[in-house]
C-alpha cells in the first residue's frame, strides 16, 4: 500500500475561535485574514464541522463563494465524527462519536456545501469511535477519494494503537494530537514515536497548551517553568509563545502546529522562528521544568 504524500505549510491556521465560538468574524474580516495568511505562505486552514455549532465552515465558505479564486491557493482540512447537539442538528440528542459510513458521507456533503468547495484536501476523524469498524471506514474513505470529494485522510486524538487500526486498512497522512510543553503525553506514550517511525507528519492542536505558562504562576512548579521559559527565550531573542513553538519544532517528527490566533502579527511571529533550533540541553531543561522532576 503506497504511502500518500502531502506537503503542509509550516503551520496550519486554526479556525475554531474565529467564528461563533470566539471572535465571530464578519465575511470581510475572514477574507482579509485568509488573504494575509496566504500572502505569508500559509495555505493550510484547519476546520471541524462542529466549530461554531456547525456554522464556522459556512462563515469561511462565504469568502470562497464570493472569491472562488482563493480556493486553488489553499488546502482545507476539516474533521468529522463528533455528533453534537445543536439547533441546526436536531437529530443529535447528545454528544457522541460516529464513524459509520452514513455519518461520514453526510458530514462530507455538509462540509462541501458549507465551505463552497467541490473537494476537501484532508478529512480527519475527529475523535476515536470505540464502535468504529476499520474495514467500513477504509471502504468509506476509498469511496470518497474515488469520487474526488476528499484527497487525503487522517485522524485526530487517536492513540498509537487506534491509529494503526485504521492505517493498516487505509493509508493516513496525519494524526492531529494535543502536544505542547504543558501536555507531554504524546512524547511519552508512543504516539510521536510511531508517527516518526512511519514517516507520518503529526499536527498539533493547542501548541501553546492553553498555557498557564503564559499567565502569572500560581505554584512553585509554574514559577520554575516561567523562570526557565524567560531565561531560554531571552537566550534566543524570542518571546515565550515563540519558544513554545520552537520547542515543538525541535522534535524530529516534524510537528506542524495549528495556530489558533486571529492576529496576523502572531502569525508573523510564529514564522520568525524558522531558523531557530533549540540546543538539546535547552529542550530538556524546558521538559524537566514542565514535568517538575529531574530526569531519572
Amino acid at each position: 500500500m503506497q504511502k500518500p504524500e502531502i506537503k503542509l505549510s509550516p503551520y496550519l491556521i486554526g479556525t475554531m475561535r474565529l467564528g461563533k465560538w470566539g471572535l465571530n468574524f464578519s465575511t470581510s474580516q475572514w477574507q482579509a485574514f485568509i488573504e494575509e495568511c496566504l500572502q505569508l505562505g500559509l495555505k493550510d486552514f484547519d476546520h471541524a464541522d462542529i466549530y461554531g455549532n456547525y456554522t464556522t465552515e459556512e462563515d469561511f465558505g462565504k469568502v470562497l463563494k464570493n472569491k472562488s479564486s482563493l480556493r486553488q491557493k489553499m488546502q482545507i482540512t476539516t474533521k468529522c465524527g463528533i455528533r453534537q447537539a445543536a439547533d441546526n442538528r436536531p437529530n443529535n440528542k447528545l454528544k457522541s462519536y460516529d464513524s459509520s459510513r452514513k455519518h461520514i458521507i453526510q458530514s462530507v456533503e455538509n462540509s462541501l456545501a458549507a465551505l463552497s468547495t467541490d473537494y476537501l484536501d484532508v478529512l480527519l476523524i475527529h475523535r476515536p469511535d470505540f464502535l468504529m469498524n476499520p474495514l467500513e471506514l477504509a471502504e468509506t474513505f476509498g469511496e470518497l477519494q474515488l469520487a474526488g470529494k476528499v484527497k487525503y485522510f487522517g485522524v485526530s486524538n487517536f492513540s498509537a494503537s487506534q491509529f494503526n487500526l485504521i492505517n493498516s486498512s487505509f493509508p493516513l497522512v496525519t494524526n492531529q494530537i494535543e502536544v505542547s510543553l504543558n501536555h507531554l503525553q504524546a512524547l511519552e506514550d508512543g504516539t510521536l514515536d510511531q508517527l516518526l517511525q512511519q514517516g507520518i507528519t503529526p499536527t498539533a492542536w493547542s501548541p501553546l497548551g492553553v498555557s498557564k505558562s503564559l499567565l502569572p504562576p500560581t505554584s512553585e512548579k509554574e514559577s520554575i517553568l516561567q523562570t526557565t521559559l524567560d531565561k531560554i527565550a531571552n537566550k534566543y531573542g524570542i518571546n515565550t509563545a515563540q519558544l513554545f513553538l520552537a520547542w515543538l519544532k525541535r522534535h524530529p517528527a516534524g510537528i506542524v502546529p495549528v495556530l489558533g490566533t486571529s492576529k496576523i502579527e502572531r502569525v508573523k511571529e510564529a514564522l520568525a522562528i524558522k531558523e531557530i533550533k533549540l540546543d538539546s540541553e535547552d529542550w530538556y531543561e524546558l521538559y524537566t521544568a514542565s514535568k517538575g522532576i529531574n530526569l531519572p
